[in-house]
């Protein structure tokens, strides 16, 4: 089933959430409408807990080509710039922190504000034709779009200041060798690769992966026995969970884990898709 938004469209398939940017004729830049949108979908999934896994990826040649230029003309004055980001904040950290698995998957530009989005998500994969890029400092802007936090993290500090600060470009091959994508394939392939690991995340134990995205988010501003408190009441709840008592099972088993079988089994069934209750 389909559900437009303004310039976003959302499919679901079991249990996965298909996120598609639908501004093709602006190369799917974040306008006004497609900031509500995003932010729409992102509350409609933190409620609705039979959504497993995400992917997220833009109709049309290029995945986002960052802010919406033409908006800028007209809103560049202190207030509008502050209520933007003001809707920013309840926007971008909540979709970066959510607590289920998210995969990106890019096809032709990724600038700006569009490689900020790409960065939101926990695996990215990428057609050969996917181009990275800041763009910030041509603008005359500083980087957003939670830029500043994910990527000094995910490559360090010097490898983002000589990225940002020498408006360079990667393309597909190099987000592959940085470690921030999985792999690079064929554009027409992109979607059937990101849908099939979102798939595979989806009847996984989705949501203790969820919960350990919490976890990894604070390990760069924790001290080491903050992180072991976390780890133990992250761990706490995990092994509460139908999840892991089928995963440790199956290993001892030595069968596969339905992890997807386990929640039903157990009555859990506002964690699973219509398609799958009992």
């Amino acid at each position: 089933m389909i559900t437009s938004y303004p310039h976003l469209e959302t499919e679901r398939r079991g249990g996965i959430l298909v996120v598609r940017l639908d501004n093709v004729q602006a190369s799917n830049s974040l306008t006004r409408e497609m900031r509500f949108s995003l932010r729409d979908v992102t509350r409609t999934i933190e409620d609705d807990h039979t959504v497993r896994a995400i992917y997220l990826t833009g109709k049309g040649a290029n995945f986002c080509s960052g802010g919406d230029l033409r908006m800028l003309t007209k809103a560049a004055d202190p207030w509008p710039v502050h209520r933007r980001f003001q809707h920013a904040a309840g926007l971008f950290p909540p979709l970066t922190a959510l607590n289920r698995p998210v995969v990106c998957g890019v096809r032709g530009m990724a600038i700006g504000g569009g490689l900020g989005l790409a960065l939101m998500s926990d695996l990215l994969i990428v057609g050969k034709s996917a181009k990275f890029s800041a763009g910030f400092f041509r603008l005359g802007v500083v980087p957003d779009c939670l830029t500043m936090f994910t990527l000094p993290r995910m490559i360090g500090l010097s490898r983002t200041r000589n990225f940002l600060f020498s408006n360079a470009e990667w393309s597909a091959c190099d987000v592959v060798e940085l470690g921030l994508a999985l792999k690079a394939v064929p554009d027409d392939e992109v979607d059937a690769e990101g849908i099939a690991l979102a798939e595979k995340l989806a009847n996984g134990p989705a949501e203790v992966m969820g919960l350990a995205k919490q976890l990894i988010l604070r390990s760069f501003e924790s001290s080491l026995t903050e992180m072991m408190q976390y780890e133990d009441f992250g761990q706490v709840l995990a092994m509460s969970s139908p999840e892991f008592r089928e995963g440790l099972a199956a290993l001892i088993e030595k069968r596969l884990p339905d992890h997807v079988g386990a929640v039903r089994a157990n009555g859990h069934n506002d964690g699973l898709p219509p398609s799958m209750k009992t």
